[in-house]
């Protein structure tokens, strides 16, 4: 799948919304991606979770780890097309853990999965996590990459579509921007 297709995709099911958003990051943007609109689709699901897994084949992967709740649906069926174990790390008191029994062995090869980054906030916290129980993450994948191209994350990245989206900080807003509400369409 090119990005152009992925990008098709998000805009034939609505799920690339233009407007003024407050991202995560506390970021602005004129663009956002709501990936529930697209991945409430089961075939699309399935597409993007093939070419996800076709760019991470040779990484050797045991387990792919998501932070929820974006990660969840596409790091489920990245680790379905590659035939290993699937877990994900969910807020508790405000951080990233992984709950439920879910444990690492030391060494074990992790993918993280994660819907859309911009500054790499979730990713980053769940690799600490990996981390800290002694795995090693050999990669990080996401539908959507919309970093600057500067996004350093501690291992290789890998993406279905890499955009550079403009971002704005709340205190420099184009006049555009600041003359319309922002709304925070995303998890919180």
């Amino acid at each position: 799948m090119t990005s152009d297709e992925a990008l098709g995709l998000f805009r034939q099911t609505g799920a690339l919304l233009e407007g003024h958003f407050l991202l995560r990051s506390g970021l602005h943007s004129r663009q956002f991606f709501q990936c529930a609109l697209a991945l409430q689709r089961m075939p699309i699901v399935e597409k993007f979770g093939a070419a996800l897994a076709a760019r991470v084949a040779d990484l050797g992967v045991e387990t792919v780890v998501a932070p929820a709740m974006g990660g969840l649906v596409i790091g489920q069926e990245v680790a379905r097309q590659l035939g290993c174990r699937f877990i994900f790390a969910e807020k508790e008191e405000g951080r990233l853990v992984l709950r439920r029994g879910f444990t690492l062995r030391p060494g074990e090869r992790c993918l993280v999965v994660e819907d859309v980054v911009t500054k790499g906030g979730r990713a980053l916290e769940t690799i600490e996590i990996v981390k800290g129980l002694g795995g090693v993450v050999t990669g990080v994948a996401m539908l959507v990459n919309r970093s600057d191209g500067t996004l350093d994350l501690g291992a290789p990245l890998f993406e279905l579509i890499r955009l550079n989206v403009e971002t704005f900080a709340p205190e420099n807003l184009p006049s555009d921007l600041a003359a319309t509400p922002a709304i925070k369409p995303g998890s919180k």
